[in-house]
This record gives structure tokens, sequence and C-alpha cells, in this order.
């Protein structure tokens, strides 16, 4: 059956970085588009990022330049590499396959001092 793990989440002071990986299973990795997302206390999840099957990337204005979604189709991986924390960027963040039903546990990222 098809699993998202995700791990990786944390606290962390703001300016700093954390890398989230989400271990995909139950299907090829490689032909599918990925996603992550986030949802933070009181809002509405939101995609984040997400990397088509030839490494086209696409992502949210907030989080451009800062954010990076790579993926590693031999280790069945997809990775969310965040920089520049900020405070806003505290939230529940999920790995997705594509656009489709199947989602992560979640993984807690909370940026404070």
């Amino acid at each position: 059956q098809v699993q998202l793990v995700e791990s990786g989440g944390g606290l962390v002071q703001p300016g700093g970085s954390l890398k989230l990986s989400c271990a995909a299973s139950g299907f090829a990795l490689s032909t599918y588009v990925m996603s992550w997302y986030r949802q933070a206390p009181g809002k509405e999840r939101e995609l984040v990022a997400e990397i088509n099957n030839i490494g086209g990337r696409n992502y949210a204005d907030s989080v451009k330049g800062r954010f990076t979604i790579s993926r590693d189709n031999a280790k069945s991986t997809v990775y969310l590499e965040m920089t520049s924390l900020k405070p806003e960027d505290t939230a529940v963040y999920y790995c997705r396959r594509g656009r489709d039903r199947y989602w992560g546990q979640g993984t807690q990222v909370t940026v404070s001092s």
C-alpha cells in the first residue's frame, strides 16, 4: 500500500535551517509529481513546493529563494531543504503524492527563539 513518512522536523531559531525527508513506499516514486504542504494553527493547508518527474519545481511565493525541493528516486525519498527560517514558517509539514489522496502524517516545524 502507498505510504509516505515524513521526518526531520523540530525546533529551530529564526534564520536557521532544517531538512525534511519524505520516505515513500508502495509505488514508483519516479513516475509521480511529489508535493510538500504545510498547515499552521488556525490556517488552511497550503502548497509549499512541488517537483515533477523530470525535476521541474514550483514554489509558493512565501518560500521562494529559501526552500528547495528535491527527490532521490533511487532512495524513494523527497526532500525539503529550508533555510532562513522565519517564525511564520511554523507549521505541520506534510508530504503528498501529487494532488491525489495520499498524504503523510506530518512533521512539526517550529521556528522560535
